[in-house]
């Protein structure tokens, strides 16, 4: 796995772009930039071998390199599942059609170039949304989130994983001086750090926790509730209750 080190020598004052270079290092950054994101694959695990059914088709949007796919891949037990993988990083998915090939994978997951908002998707049992939401335009979000749940058959689930913010102005600055602290225990340093903000503050606009929760339930999904929350990211399953 190469080592993210991107933000060494790249200045911050261009936004933040999945390109080849952030490709070649992006399991890297992922593992030392996500808090809890090897949990949060465990627990996905776990709730998609409880509500899947024989044959679903899954759905990772925004998927990079496929890691959580591959997983899923791996490990859940009913038959026939169907996994599709759709960012619009063509080097991303490059990426993860080659793990899938070392893992043999091929047959069961399929990588698609395309924008996710304009994707029209059939009926499907899950849909993965992690760390993507965040950079889809607010005002186009609530009705995004809409034809995601109208493309779930009832029952299907929604698996939504996000960077937030506090509306309390104290706890947010503490949320984020604790995942300050994270990012260098895991080596990065303060110029990485600064500068990767930097970049990603043009692109990256994070919603509060409850502002998540409620656009789900009005995007029809009956049950919502968090699984997962360290500080400032969450995990949040939404159920499609509705026939």
């Amino acid at each position: 796995m190469a080592r993210d080190e991107i933000y060494k020598e790249l200045p911050g004052d261009q936004p933040f772009r999945f390109d080849a270079k952030v490709a070649d290092v992006f399991d890297d950054m992922l593992e030392r930039s996500v808090p809890c994101y090897r949990q949060v694959i465990e627990m996905t695990c776990a709730i998609l071998r409880r509500y899947l059914a024989p044959g679903d088709l899954i759905y990772d949007l925004g998927c990079s390199t496929g890691t959580t796919l591959l997983e899923l891949a791996r490990r859940l037990p009913q038959p026939g599942l169907r996994f599709v993988g759709v960012d619009n990083s063509p080097a991303m998915l490059e990426k993860g059609a080659h793990k899938a090939e070392m893992f043999g994978l091929t047959s069961l997951i399929e990588f698609r170039v395309a924008d996710i908002t304009a994707l029209e998707s059939p009926q499907s049992g899950a849909i993965l949304l992690n760390y993507t939401l965040q950079f889809i335009e607010p005002c186009r979000r609530a009705e995004f989130l809409g034809r995601l749940r109208n493309g779930l058959r009832p029952g299907g689930v929604l698996i939504l994983s996000e960077k937030t913010v506090s509306p309390d102005p104290d706890l947010d600055r503490a949320w984020l001086d604790f995942y300050l602290d994270f990012k260098r225990r895991n080596g990065y340093s303060e110029t990485e750090i600064a500068r990767k903000r930097q970049a990603l503050e043009q692109v990256l606009l994070p919603c509060s926790l409850e502002e998540n929760l409620e656009m789900l339930r009005a995007a029809g999904f009956t049950t919502v509730e968090g699984f997962s929350r360290w500080f400032n990211f969450v995990s949040i399953l939404a159920i499609n209750g509705q026939a």
